[in-house]
């Protein structure tokens, strides 16, 4: 059956929980299947919050496509980066105790702690593995632990002394999840547990999220799990979940709509639990929420002008930024078949989450500023249009972009070397090892530490190559770049993305391989 008559079908399935009845938008549950259909979202966990309650608790659709699992109110995604805020959660709780404080060096509790430049070593702080502006370049150090390596997460952390900043410290934005990694081995030397047990112990029972989990691998243990999905050559499916733990911090966690509606119900209320104890105190909400880093607000496309702001910026484990003149708290989470997106407006104490198990960050918008602009009494928007039309241009974009690189190749140019030259192994400081191997006729390659980084090199025009990965649920055929000395000999090797719509997580652009000698 073809994906778009199964997906007519799966949207008739919709299971719920409303813990109240409340103002919500009107035909709500239309929309919402309306924009899993114009998207192709098999699955969606959806919440709505305000003023402590929970007005919706919702599943749309099925875990997997093409079966009979409908998703309900507590059906697990994973959250990827929204675990960020749990991260920067356990920090703060911690500084309640007076056992870190925010502006304390890194390295007064994690001695081997080294970034590149010994200044930056020395003084990145507890706050500065947060907000995203040590200097490393965006999704830099990814490779790390993206996908699944050998590597475990204190071996992550000693590498980093490797990784070359991209810019000067505490000059400019630019994302990282490496520095959660270093954050999640700070919590384990002050509390003595590990981030996996600090984070359930202090933060997932207390607020009562009774389904979730804290690691990555739970997603792949099935039971209530929305299956992720992507399109992969063109084609909707299911993807095989990413369950590689030594990442967790920033990114581990699995939870459904219900829990997730009780987490930011207690971040709403500054850390108030259903009980009425505190898991943290209104102090902790203010420094979770103050901007840190500045970012450009920039201007949208013309089909999303509402979403013009003055400000935006990131704090702790969230973004902040305006929107219609009123301050919101959100931040997004994305992983191989499942993305979401957690938002809330502390003014009005209104929280909404989107979570899906495909890769639509269009679908997660169109349904939060939907939500946002009925409790905003803003003036209707056809969000669904906009974001229709602004992905269309994109991915129009990228097929341009395809066709001029293959107009500019020059087809007749030729390697400068015979193929068996070009074998060997190579190494890059931070990242470590890839082999070459010539294997009937054809150049394989291989990274040491990434077990699914294999693919053939198909030649492209000069001393390039590209890699065509054997496991095309990557997406993220690289360039294999080689200069070579003045005797023909090879001098390194450098990679690029073939596609800028590559996830920014495949940093090959920050490896600089070089042959290791005999």
């Amino acid at each position: 059956m073809k994906t778009r008559s199964i997906l007519l079908i799966i949207f008739m399935t919709v299971f719920s929980i409303q813990a109240k009845s409340g103002p919500l938008p009107k035909k709500l549950d239309d929309y919402v299947l309306r924009v899993m259909k114009t998207f192709q979202v098999p699955g969606v966990g959806l919440a709505v919050v305000k003023d402590g309650q929970i007005l919706l608790a919702k599943g749309y659709g099925v875990r997997t496509l093409g079966a009979d699992d409908p998703v309900d109110e507590r059906t697990l995604f994973g959250i990827a980066s929204n675990t960020k805020a749990f991260t920067a959660t356990a920090l703060a709780l911690l500084v309640e105790e007076d056992k870190l404080k925010w502006d304390d060096p890194v390295i007064n509790y994690l001695p081997y702690f080294q970034m590149y430049d010994p200044y930056v070593t020395r003084e990145l702080t507890i706050r500065d593995l947060l907000v995203h502006r040590s200097g490393l370049g965006l999704g830099a150090g990814d490779l790390l632990w993206w996908p699944e390596t050998t590597l475990d997460r204190k071996e992550i952390v000693r590498r980093l002394r490797y990784i070359k900043p991209a810019s000067s410290f505490r000059s400019k934005y630019a994302y990282d999840n490496v520095l959660y990694s270093v954050a999640g081995e700070v919590i384990e030397a002050v509390s003595g547990q590990t981030w996996e047990t600090f984070v359930d112990n202090r933060i997932i029972k207390p607020v009562g999220m009774l389904d979730s989990k804290v690691r990555h691998s739970d997603s792949g243990m099935g039971g209530n799990v929305a299956m992720p999905h992507a399109v992969i050559e063109g084609e909707l499916k299911p993807v095989t979940p990413f369950v590689s733990d030594n990442v967790n911090p920033a990114g581990g966690i699995n939870a459904s709509a219900t829990d997730m509606a009780k987490w930011v119900i207690v971040q709403l209320d500054s850390g108030r639990l259903a009980d009425g104890t505190r898991l943290f105190s209104q102090n902790t909400t203010r420094q979770l929420w103050a901007l840190v880093t500045p970012r450009f607000p920039g201007k949208p496309p013309a089909e999303l002008a509402p979403l013009e702001s003055n400000f935006r910026g990131y704090a702790l484990g969230f973004g902040v930024q305006d929107y219609r003149g009123i301050k919101i708290v959100h931040h997004t989470g994305g992983l191989p078949g499942y993305v979401s997106k957690v938002t809330m407006v502390p003014e009005i104490k209104l929280g909404i989450v989107v979570l899906t198990n495909q890769e639509s960050g269009e679908a997660f918008d169109v349904m939060t500023l939907h939500i946002m602009d009925h409790f905003l009494k803003a003036k209707p928007y056809d969000w669904l249009n906009g974001y229709v039309k602004v992905k269309a241009r994109s991915d129009s974009m990228v097929s341009a972009e395809k066709e001029t690189r293959e107009l500019e190749r020059n087809t007749s140019s030729q390697p400068s070397l015979p193929l068996e030259k070009y074998a060997g192994t190579y190494k890059d400081p931070w990242y470590g090892t890839m082999v070459l191997s010539l294997k009937k006729d054809r150049l394989l390659l291989q990274f040491s530490n990434t077990p699914s980084l294999v693919g053939d090199l198909e030649h492209w025009q000069y001393d390039t190559f590209i890699v065509r990965w054997h496991d095309r649920e990557l997406r993220a055929d690289a360039f294999v770049t080689f200069a070579l000395h003045p005797d023909g000999s090879i001098d390194q090797v450098k990679m690029a993305p073939v596609s800028s719509a590559t996830d920014f997580s495949f940093d090959f652009k920050d490896l600089l391989f070089k042959p290791v000698q005999d």
